[in-house]
């Protein structure tokens, strides 16, 4: 199936719950389980969140659609702590999705977005090897480590990996 990658809207909202509730779950029940999950997609996911994400001002939501479905979903803003710094909250591709390409086309979008912007900034669970690898394709290295991964008080670390954006 072909995917275009386009700014989300607020009638996306449930499909991008969707990818993000069958994405996290994939992802990281492994490791945390399924209940730690479900309160995770369901604090940090909710439709009010993902809607303020969505109209964000210096923040740009995308989808992969293909007209019938979304495949993958990317978020990034700028970094208020950092001057000249994108952070990217949101990755995940549906995992039928994955090895198609849709985490490369969303990134690659995701990373002409600011233009003002110098680095892009991403957090990864520690556990999530797959995508720590992910991001060292695409040219991450690893900077930093924390031990509050998502929200404070998660108990979940991460590392944080920076990738030096090309001005055009």
């Amino acid at each position: 199936m072909v995917y275009f990658v386009r700014t989300a809207g607020e009638a996306d909202l449930k499909k991008i719950q969707a990818v993000l509730a069958e994405t996290f779950h994939a992802t990281y029940d492994p490791f945390y389980g399924a209940d730690q999950v479900a309160q995770m997609v369901s604090s940090w996911h909710s439709a009010a969140a993902i809607k303020a994400r969505i109209g964000k001002r210096d923040g740009e939501f995308l989808v992969a659609d293909s007209g019938r479905d979304i495949g993958g979903i990317g978020y990034a803003a700028m970094y208020p702590k950092m001057a000249k710094t994108a952070m990217l909250h949101q990755l995940y591709v549906k995992p039928s999705c994955q090895n198609e390409g849709i985490g490369r086309d969303i990134f690659a979008e995701l990373e002409t977005c600011f233009p003002d912007a110098e680095i892009m900034r991403v957090e990864v669970a520690l556990k999530n090897v797959r995508a720590m690898s992910f991001y060292q394709k695409l040219g991450f290295v690893e900077v930093d480590r924390m031990e509050e991964w998502g929200a404070p008080n998660s108990g979940l670390p991460a590392i944080i990996m920076e990738k030096r954006i090309e001005l055009q």
